[in-house]
Parts: C-alpha cells; sequence; structure tokens
C-alpha cells in the first residue's frame, strides 16, 4: 500500500462501541477516512448520520449510518480498505461469519484493543463487567457503588456503556441524578432500566456518545469512578480493579462470546452470579472455565435473591411476565429472574403472550424464538412502547409480574395487578467485594 494512502474505513457496530472507536481512534487521523457506520442489534439506528458535532473538522458532513446488510455493497462501492468490527455479546462464530463476509469482499478486518481504545482517568476507576448480557453486572455495579461509599469515598459517580437511541448530538453527554433527567433525555425504555436505578439509590450516572468529554465532566465531581459496561464489551476506560461477571445459566457462553472471554481474561475478580438458583453441575463447569483461561483472578460466588412486594398474591394465579428486554434478545436467554419468580412462588400458569403481541413486538418474537413464554420490555421508542402496552393488556392474565430494573407503570398503562421483582448481588462466603476493595482501594 503506498505511503500517502488515505485508508478507507467502514466501522460495523451497533451505536455504541463503534462511535467510541471513531472517537479515539478515527476522528483525527487524517491517515484514515471513515466512510460510513454499519449499524445491527438495535431497531431504528441504521438510516441516520453520525453528526458534524460529533465527527470533527475532518468530517464536516457528519458520516453516514447503514443496515449492516449493505456491508458488501458499501465495501465494493466505497473501495473500502478495513471493516473495524465494533460491537459485542456475539458469538465467536458469529464474529467470523461476519469477517469472511468482509475478506470475500475484497477488505481488511480488524479488530481495536484496549491499549487503543481505553481513556486514562485522573480519578481511580472500578470497571464492571460480564461475558454475556443478563448476567447480573448492573447489580454488581450498584454494589460496589455503595460499598466504595462506606469505604469513605463520598463522590461516587458511575459511567454507563452508551445506549444513545436519539439525537446523537444532543446526546453527546448525559447525566442522570433525578428522574426527570430522563425524562428531559427521552429515555428508551432500555436506557431507564440501567439509569433509574442508580438515581433511586442517590447515586449520579453518566453515559451518552463522546466518553473523552463524559469523562472529564465526571471527574470534576468524582472521587472515584465506576464503568457500568454494557452488553458484554470492554471498559473505555483504564481501571485499577476490573470486576467481570459470568453467569453459570449459560455455561460454557464465558468462552464462546466475543468480547465476553477477552474481558474474563483480564479481570481481577470474576463474579459466578445466580448459585442461588443454578445447576451445581453448571457452577462447576464455569469455575472450571474461569481458572482454565484465567488462573490469577480471585473467584466471589454471589447470589441474586428474588423479592415481591407480596409473594401471596401470586400464588393460583394466571401470570405475564415481563422480562429485561437485552436480556432476552441478544443475551440470548430464554427466561429471567420474573419467570423464577412466578415458579418459586407458585402462579398456576404462565400466560404465553405472543398469540396477542402486535406489531413490533410480534416482530421482536420473529426475531428472537427464544424468548419463548415471557414478554421482552421492548421499548426503543414512542411506538415500540406503545407496541408492548397494547400487548400486556391484550394477554389474558390476572396479573403480571415485571422483572425489569425500572417500574414499567410508570411508563405504560397496566390494567392487571402487578408485582415487580427485585433483585440485588448477594455474595456467599469470602473473600467479599468489600474486602477485595478495601485491599485494593481502601482508605486509612
Amino acid at each position: 500500500m503506498q505511503a500517502n494512502h488515505v485508508n478507507r474505513i467502514l466501522i460495523a457496530g451497533a451505536a455504541g462501541r463503534d462511535f467510541h472507536d471513531f472517537n479515539t481512534v478515527f476522528r483525527d487521523d487524517p491517515r484514515y477516512q471513515v466512510v460510513a457506520f454499519t449499524a445491527t442489534q438495535i431497531p431504528n439506528i441504521d438510516g441516520r448520520r453520525y453528526p458534524p458535532s460529533l465527527s470533527g473538522p475532518l468530517y464536516p458532513a457528519g458520516i453516514p449510518i447503514y443496515p449492516e446488510s449493505d456491508l458488501e455493497r458499501l465495501i465494493a462501492e466505497e473501495q473500502i480498505d478495513q471493516v473495524i468490527f465494533a460491537y459485542s455479546d456475539v458469538a465467536h462464530e458469529y464474529v467470523m461469519h461476519l469477517a469472511s463476509r468482509v475478506l470475500a469482499a475484497g477488505a481488511d478486518f480488524r479488530f481495536l484493543g484496549p491499549r487503543r481504545t481505553m481513556l486514562k482517568s485522573s480519578k481511580p476507576v472500578v470497571s464492571v463487567g460480564a461475558v454475556r448480557t443478563g448476567s447480573g453486572k448492573s447489580q454488581t455495579s450498584r454494589r460496589i457503588v455503595q460499598l466504595l461509599q462506606k469505604l469513605g469515598y463520598a463522590r461516587v459517580v458511575a459511567v454507563r456503556h452508551p445506549m444513545p437511541y436519539g439525537d446523537l448530538g444532543a446526546q453527546a453527554v448525559q447525566r442522570f441524578a433525578t428522574f426527570e433527567d430522563m425524562d428531559r433525555h427521552e429515555c428508551t425504555i432500555e436506557e431507564r432500566e440501567e439509569y433509574e436505578p442508580y438515581v433511586a439509590m442517590g447515586a449520579v450516572i453518566y453515559a451518552g456518545v463522546d466518553y473523552e468529554a463524559i469523562l472529564r465532566q465526571a471527574e470534576a465531581e468524582a472521587d472515584i469512578i465506576v464503568w457500568d459496561g454494557g452488553n458484554n464489551d470492554l471498559p473505555f476506560f483504564r481501571s485499577q480493579f476490573h470486576v467481570v461477571v459470568v453467569d453459570p445459566h449459560r455455561p460454557g457462553h464465558e468462552l464462546k462470546y466475543h468480547p465476553g472471554e477477552t474481558n474474563l481474561r483480564m479481570a481481577a475478580v470474576v463474579v459466578i452470579n445466580k448459585v442461588d438458583t443454578a445447576d451445581y453441575d453448571n457452577i462447576v463447569t464455569v469455575q472450571h472455565n474461569v481458572r482454565r483461561v484465567n488462573p490469577n483472578a480471585t473467584i466471589i460466588k454471589a447470589a441474586s435473591p428474588i423479592f415481591v412486594d407480596d409473594p401471596a398474591a401470586i400464588r393460583g394465579k394466571r401470570v405475564l411476565v415481563i422480562e429485561d428486554g437485552p436480556t432476552l434478545t441478544h443475551g440470548e436467554m430464554a427466561y429471567g429472574a420474573g419467570y423464577v419468580a412466578a415458579d418459586y412462588f407458585d402462579a398456576a400458569e404462565i400466560v404465553d403472550p405472543r398469540p396477542y403481541a402486535v406489531r413490533s413486538i410480534a416482530a421482536t418474537y420473529e426475531k428472537y424464538p427464544n424468548a419463548t413464554g415471557i414478554l421482552p420490555a421492548m421499548g426503543y421508542g414512542g411506538d415500540q412502547i406503545a407496541d408492548l402496552e397494547e400487548t400486556v393488556n391484550n394477554t389474558p392474565a390476572d396479573m403480571v409480574i415485571i422483572a425489569t430494573p425500572i417500574d414499567l407503570g410508570r411508563l405504560i398503562n397496566i390494567r392487571k395487578p402487578s408485582q415487580r421483582v427485585r433483585y440485588e448481588l448477594q455474595e456467599i462466603g469470602q473473600p467479599t467485594l468489600e474486602e477485595l476493595l478495601q485491599a485494593r482501594l481502601g482508605r486509612d
């Protein structure tokens, strides 16, 4: 390749890691020209542009975003030299099938590593990741926030992996300290599921698109920062203490998904979560896999006990179970905490909502057939939230069991009795997170 050749780049992503990779590596480097992003996983992301306010002076018109199905056409028509893979929670086989498409079309296939994409903070950072969506990473992050406060850090600020599904320019830096902040930013259900629990516990959480700007603003009010990772992506910030959560309900996935296996290999601490509801043999399998690839990691076992306000009200009822959306979709789980609660508290029947699903919710079942008999809390915009509400109220159930991290009744009108399922991380035995945090980051 000629020395003065400008590398023409296409970034394959899902409105998160892709924008961060662009911002940190390509935005100000004239040796590269990012021609386009492609998008997948998240509804209604393609067809937009990465705006000039974020793309910088080398891209005065911004950068178009196309569906990933256009990959081969874009490589040919735009003479793409390199495709950067920049999204998460996908099987290793999936990644290599995409690589095969790229190579067959004539371009290079490339990953960007942590050294190039992690930002350095002036404050200490604790990072929390997972090997799969739905492992319990967010509840672990919240537990760590509480423990750091207990250790004497008065100003603990969380920063969440991006979920910019609206106006990207307006979402460059988002700070959530009140419920009104979420209304002002027109957050989707998925975003609220991540931000609302922090606000409810009196904490501040940041998110957005430009994580350099987010980090600098967070540093101004933080004694320590907790990175709350999304999907099973790698942290965007360099960390002094990397905690990774694994899920024995999906044994073997810790070695089969990208970049979850990388997270596992990087971890200082591995939390084997949900040991209270997982099969013993699966717990042993996961622990063996952890030891095989990261023998120096400290292993913590933890439970995710479930709570409802009135367990007796569930007994004998025909119930509709609503679960966290990403856990059932790209997380590929067939059930979650709501299903466990319905079984544990003796519901007579779990009503299958699929015959009553409308429009985008029906389409979700077609795309993710693993979500059999339960309802994923999809809500990537006003229309989809309306579809979710109609599906809930169409389903002939005596009661709705809501296992999303937020109060879904604040967003949709549920015309049936309902029970919220709550679950928090609870370490079992020793060592505990508190002991490990005290040893690494404790204040005298």
